[in-house]
């Protein structure tokens, strides 16, 4: 049976890197029948962070990855994984132990990370280890820690690198690196998983398309049941057809306060609100209210001032078909 691993270390939010592999290892599971395990490889006590390893599951929990086995911890099997390297070889003067020039147990016993990784995909049986390019050097030693304990070594599959627009390492400066960027960006997580799944295994490196990424956030928002989309705004359903055509969920949430929380405005138009009184009265929708108001050369920046305390927003007709008859009336008397 196959059996992949994803093995993210608890330094904080998921890089955008990690999660392409978390999504490469979810689909090749399910393409195979096969099982996905959740290991956290937190050997390097000196990198991790104070809830970073539920910071990881909190990430794939939103990006819909799920995993069928784990999370494992490392650290808690370092018994296991110094018994191994005593079957390798003998620790020095030191401590150490190492296996050629590499350090297998420090010289406070500890397991390192070319070790613990070794060891765990071989007792966890791990048929597949698809991950970054970054750790193809790694391969060939892991490959023959295995041997030297007597197994036989996962298939090691390495994708293409994702960067920055500009060929370097992804960081904030690119306006996201990580999935908790990105989250609070206002990019729904099905934009986020598209993005990755469109990506697949890249055989070389490729930069982050924020541009895409974006397309995908409107057309994921877009795709949202009105009482899916208010429970992530965070407003009632009626407020919804305000917050459709927003890129991202920072977008509409804003678009929402427009509509419940306007900030106080004059506005000089009186022939115009008198006469957007007049149609709100008369029982016309949104979209009558501002074709009559065109007709006759109506301020329609002004009654969107007036609704809303602001010259840009959602659609006009929107915001009025959102708000009772008797607060568009009040909002109109200034």
């Amino acid at each position: 049976m196959v059996r992949v691993r994803f093995a993210p270390s608890p330094t904080g939010s998921l890089h955008l890197g990690s999660a392409l592999s978390a999504v490469a290892n979810r689909r090749f599971a399910d393409e195979h029948g096969g099982v996905f395990l959740l290991r956290i490889d937190d050997t390097d006590a000196a990198r991790n962070v104070d809830g970073g390893a539920d910071a990881i599951v909190e990430d794939l929990d939103w990006l819909g990855v799920r995993w069928d086995e784990g999370p494992v911890r490392q650290s808690e099997r370092f018994v296991r994984h110094r018994e191994a390297a005593h079957l390798i070889g003998e620790p020095d003067e030191d401590g150490a132990l190492r296996f050629g020039h590499t350090t297998l147990l420090r010289p406070d016993g500890s397991p390192t990370y070319q070790l613990a990784s070794a060891v765990d995909d071989l007792d966890f049986a791990i048929t597949h280890v698809i991950r970054g390019s970054d750790h193809l050097a790694n391969a060939e030693l892991q490959t023959e820690l295995i041997r030297a304990l007597g197994g036989e070594p996962p298939e090691f599959v390495h994708h293409g690198l994702l960067l920055g627009e500009d060929g370097t390492k992804l960081s904030k400066r690119h306006g996201a690196s990580s999935l908790a960027d990105l989250r609070d960006a206002g990019i729904p997580p099905e934009a986020v998983r598209a993005y990755l799944d469109e990506l697949g295994l890249p055989r070389h490196d490729v930069h982050l398309d924020l541009p895409r990424l974006r397309r995908l956030s409107t057309e994921a928002l877009a795709g949202l049941s009105d009482e899916e989309l208010a429970a992530r705004v965070g407003v009632p359903v009626s407020v919804v057809p305000v917050l459709r055509g927003a890129r991202d969920l920072l977008e509409a949430r804003e678009y929402a306060a427009q509509v419940l929380e306007p900030p106080q405005v004059t506005v000089d138009a009186p022939e115009t609100l008198t006469r957007f009184r007049e149609l709100v009265e008369g029982g016309l929708d949104g979209r009558a209210v501002v074709r009559e108001l065109k007709a006759v050369g109506g301020d329609l920046k002004s009654v969107r001032l007036a609704l809303t305390g602001s010259e840009r927003g959602p659609e006009l007709a929107a915001v009025i078909d959102a708000l009772p008859r008797d607060e568009l009336l009040r909002r109109t008397l200034g």
